[in-house]
């Protein structure tokens, strides 16, 4: 059996604003009425978690200009972490995700409020760690510019350490809620932290009692030299943005390796493959409603030269489409860029050519692509698949109700929840 969650590539946000299957449009804009259709689907199909995606900045790198950015609504984020409790308080089992940037949330203010998530979730809450990489984003909280991209995950690694420490501030056994003799917790058994590092420093104790999984869960993306080793290090779960099962095994092998050296068993970290599923009642109507997500994408180039900029903070207007792909200095998003870039020689065959967030082309009826899920996960290893697709409640019903159940007929997700919490139910197989 393997893992299933969903990337919301646009976390709390807008998705096909105004598009056919766009749901009720406005008036679900800022609302949580879809997520919470999504999430009673996901649970419903046995999926793990669900993963939202943040930023904090609204570009105006490309051209100069915020256009591209609220043209069709796709950059537009409420912050994810007060929409957890609601979609909680409407499942009983699914893990909620929310990201937030190390570089920019103090790690006693992460520590207090994910702690209350897990009290609050009844131990399903998880945080997606990111450095974030836009220089606008870091000005938004007092930055001149954003840090350099490996002095970030060194600031990261303090920032972990930082957390797991105040989460541990509280022993195990400290509250006691002894109604006879009046004690709500034993005070010998509460520290303080007293970290003094390069990055932080923090007193501590939390004046939050330990959550049900005390340390939330933690995933992270980082495909970079310096990503990989934070989620070998500190991960339950991991995103990879990698293509096709050789690059999947490599990607299995190396976090495998790097856990080892920190003394962590590999199996504790559970590796997902993003992938995009086209399906269709039959596997021609698949494949041309491929052929016509392609389309749409060659001819996306506006939007396409939008994000590279948000992914660089590089103006990519500047450059002539037909000419070499840029070689940049990349402070960003450098696995993301890297794709790009081997996806065509010029920009613009880059841009017609990459597949977004696709490590394996799956393509058919929901049975078919629920053995070639099996297929990829047998030659490739790792732990799961990671669904990225817009959403949307066509997309959530396809997956939910035609992937989900052709998955579970082959025996090749849960059938139930076995375990109270979010890591348990991650490391029951």
């Amino acid at each position: 059996m393997f893992h299933m969650g969903w990337f919301m590539g646009t976390g709390f946000g807008v998705y096909n604003w105004n598009d056919r299957w766009s749901g009720n449009v406005s008036s679900d804009v800022g609302q949580p009425s879809l997520f919470i259709d999504m999430a009673k689907g996901l649970e419903r199909a046995g999926f793990d978690y669900m993963m939202m995606e943040d930023s904090s900045v609204l570009p105006n790198i490309y051209k100069g200009t915020f256009e591209s950015s609220v043209h069709n609504g796709g950059t537009i984020r409420f912050d994810p972490v007060p929409l957890v409790p609601l979609l909680a308080a409407h499942t009983k089992h699914l893990g909620i995700i929310a990201t937030i940037a190390t570089t920019f949330y103090p790690p006693f203010l992460a520590a207090r409020l994910f702690t209350t998530l897990d009290h609050l979730t009844g131990g399903r809450v998880g945080m997606n760690l990111v450095t974030a990489s836009p220089h606008q984003a870091a000005q938004n909280y007092g930055f001149k510019q954003h840090l350099e991209h490996d002095e970030r995950y060194q600031m990261a690694d303090e920032w972990v350490e930082v957390v797991k420490g105040l989460c541990n501030t509280w022993e195990t056994g400290s509250v006691l809620m002894d109604e006879q003799k009046g004690i709500f917790a034993d005070h010998t058994k509460i520290h303080t932290l007293d970290h003094e590092g390069r990055f932080f420093a923090s007193r501590g104790p939390l004046n939050t009692p330990p959550g049900p999984q005390r340390h939330p869960v933690i995933c992270q993306a980082g495909g970079s030299n310096a990503g990989r080793e934070f989620g070998a290090h500190y991960a339950d779960t991991i995103i990879a943005a990698v293509k096709g099962p050789e690059e999947m095994k490599a990607y299995r092998d190396d976090i495998s390796a790097r856990a080892i050296t920190y003394g962590r068993d590999p199996k504790d970290i559970k590796v997902l493959y993003l992938v995009h599923p086209i399906l269709a009642d039959s596997r021609e109507a698949a494949i041309e409603k491929r052929e016509a997500s392609f389309r749409a994408q060659a001819e996306n180039v506006e939007g396409a030269l939008a994000g590279l900029s948000y992914f660089t903070s590089t103006d990519f207007s500047k450059f002539d489409l037909d000419a070499p792909f840029p070689e940049l200095n990349n402070n960003g998003h450098q696995s993301t860029v890297a794709d790009y870039a081997r996806s065509g020689k010029t920009l613009r065959e880059a841009i017609s050519n990459h597949r977004v967030q696709e490590s394996a082309p799956l393509v058919g009826t929901p049975d078919e692509v629920a053995g070639q899920m099996d297929e990829y996960m047998v030659e490739a290893g790792g732990d799961g698949f990671l669904i990225a697709m817009p959403v949307t409640r066509r997309n959530i019903t396809e997956i939910c109700d035609g992937l989900g159940p052709a998955l579970r007929k082959r025996g090749l997700i849960r059938s139930e929840y076995t375990e109270p919490t979010f890591r348990e139910n991650l490391l029951a197989y």
